[in-house]
């Protein structure tokens, strides 16, 4: 493919709103455009990539048995009724109405729908296992579209979906799928963790997420170098570092205008660790007032686990319900409603807030002061330890590639997916659901391998194989050399995947430092480098984009030096 036939518009300048190095070096380069918030348009150069990457989960998939459909974007709203996602998922989802009223949607997820292709045609015990996966668009109205191709509105997904008739098969499609993963993801060349998550909408026993490491992160994982330990921050949990707390007599000290902690124990002078946070919420069933050291932070999502959704107190809520103004809290005298304490507070002595303004209480204990439901509610943190080996945890930024999930029968259940066991008997199907992004591969990869000068793609998602870069194609001699070439490299058989080099070919009339850094910009694997200086020695130079490494080769042996040095790099 020549460069003048393709549509490749780079640019040297970076948009302001930019917040993530795949977001400007995607722009840059001319592999996509943005449309909107979290809408994109994929440029033939970002096309060609996501192809890849899908090439290599359709080939992953058939390997462990996976077969291909493709399904709605549409859906009726009766079927997600069924399952009570209709009812949970807010804002997030798409709703609308066909011409005769109808409720509808736009497909965020198709678990509801594969649940109904399986409940109206899977009948015996003899049509299961079952795995199905389609690479399909998804719509999901994100409050905050960020990072470019990273987090969007509209955006293609890898799902696939199985159905058994025992855990056992589960547990065995679970796992199949886990591997599959490892494998998609080291043959896109990314640095990835399987770790462990929460279910969140999807529901079910138990999850994972294959997440790649980069500062540019929407998430943050846990990691034990030690044990090997890892999980999400929503469902990690640690050992809490002592308190050094040392021992306080139980009596009210003027705090005037201290509200915070660190206000308060500069006032003081104690340590935050000291400190025990006092925070009201507004659940469903009332209020609750949930406690933990003052160097830890609330972890919403495990609270809500344990008491349902909830929202913070108003100031005029917390002056209802405990009759003192907010940065005066404390959990001393209250028994009228839910108390839910972090264990990082149920030894030692604490300084709390007393219910009074300007006031606080110094020498709480737990069980002598106030009484609790003992949960870990509190975000892990540097310098906590492991639960496990009781080494020390690292917490890295990581975007999410990819997600299993074991649903169990939370699908099959309202939907009636049920198959005759061998004794005729009806039988719910047990479930798994497994999703992958592909744009969130190739977002991933940019973070993970970029220099300076550009994107540095692996070779077996680049949109192209080699580039050919003619510095002069106004001379007759170089733009021969060059043809000749690209229809030769184009025509080399690889004999491992028996597919022709892809190759692209500068032919544009611009100066070579354009060319150059146009090349860098764009990360193609191998360049090959014509020119009338080199031409006169009979040489040309290859350069592996990766490493910048150049070497120069006899013309006469071109064509084999670059299958040598393409398939030596990397």
């Amino acid at each position: 493919m020549k460069f003048t036939q393709l549509f490749i518009p780079t640019t040297r300048e970076t948009p302001s709103d930019v917040t993530a190095v795949c977001q400007a070096l995607s722009l840059r380069a001319g592999y996509v455009r943005q449309l909107a918030a979290g809408l994109y348009i994929f440029l033939p150069l970002g096309w060609r990539v996501l192809n890849k990457i899908n090439r290599i989960l359709k080939e992953e998939m058939e390997k462990i048995g996976a077969q291909e459909i493709s399904m709605p974007i549409l859906h009726p709203a009766e079927i997600w009724q069924q399952t009570g996602r209709w009812f949970s998922i807010k804002e997030e989802m798409f709703r609308l109405k066909d011409r005769n009223g109808r409720d509808m949607c736009l497909g965020m997820t198709h678990e509801e729908i594969m649940t109904w292709v399986a409940a109206k045609e899977l009948r015996s015990y003899r049509d299961l296992p079952q795995i199905w996966y389609q690479i399909q668009t998804k719509l999901r109205d994100e409050a905050r579209p960020r990072g470019g191709i990273l987090r969007t509105r509209e955006f293609i997904m890898k799902d696939s979906y199985s159905f058994d008739v025992d855990q056992a098969g589960l547990d065995r499609n679970y796992q199949k799928h886990a591997e599959a993963y490892h494998r998609i993801f080291q043959r896109c060349g990314l640095l990835f963790y399987q770790v462990e998550s929460d279910a969140g909408m999807m529901g079910g026993a138990m999850s994972h997420e294959f997440m790649a490491p980069t500062p540019a992160g929407e998430d943050e994982i846990v990691i034990c170098k030690s044990c090997g330990y890892m999980a999400n921050t929503e469902v990690a949990y640690s050992q809490f570092a002592s308190s050094g707390g040392h021992e306080m007599p139980f009596e009210e000290v003027h705090t005037p205008g201290k509200r915070t902690v660190r206000e308060v124990s500069e006032f003081l002078n104690l340590t935050p660790a000291s400190f025990l946070k006092s925070i009201l919420v507004i659940a469903e069933s009332g209020p609750v007032l949930a406690l933990l050291r003052g160097d830890y932070e609330l972890h919403e999502k495990k609270l809500a686990k344990i008491i349902g959704s909830f929202r913070p107190a108003s100031r005029d809520e917390i002056l209802q319900h405990l009759q003192v103004e907010p940065g005066f809290i404390g959990p001393v005298g209250h028994s009228a409603f839910r108390i839910v304490a972090d264990p990082s507070v149920q030894t030692g002595t604490f300084v709390s807030g007393a219910n009074k303004e300007d006031y606080h209480v110094t020498g709480i204990k737990a069980d002598k002061h106030f009484a609790a439901e003992w949960h870990d509610i509190r975000g892990v943190k540097p310098g906590d330890t492991c639960s496990s080996c009781n080494s020390s945890l690292l917490i890295e930024k990581a975007i999410e590639i990819g997600n299993i999930f074991k649903l169990g029968t939370k699908y099959s259940e309202p939907l009636r997916a049920v198959y005759l066991d061998k004794e005729g008997q009806e039988q719910l199907m047990i479930m798994g659901s497994y999703g992958i992004g592909p744009a969130r591969i190739a977002a991933a990869v940019i973070e993970q391998s970029y220099d300076a000068d550009g994107i540095i793609w692996p070779k077996s998602i680049a949109p192209f194989d080699i580039e050919i870069i003619p510095l002069n194609v106004m001379d007759a001699r170089t733009m021969e050399v060059a043809e000749h070439l690209h229809q030769n490299l184009s025509a080399i058989y690889n004999s491992l995947s028996k597919r022709s080099f892809e190759v692209l070919m500068d032919d544009r009339n611009e100066r070579p430092g354009v060319k150059f850094k146009d090349a860098d910009l764009i990360g193609i694997p191998l360049h090959v480098i014509i020119g009338e200086r080199g031409l006169k020695d009979n040489l040309i130079e290859l350069k592996t984009r990766r490493t910048k490494q150049a070497v120069k080769v006899p013309l006469d042996l071109a064509v084999s030096e670059i299958f040598k040095v393409y398939y030596e790099s990397e």
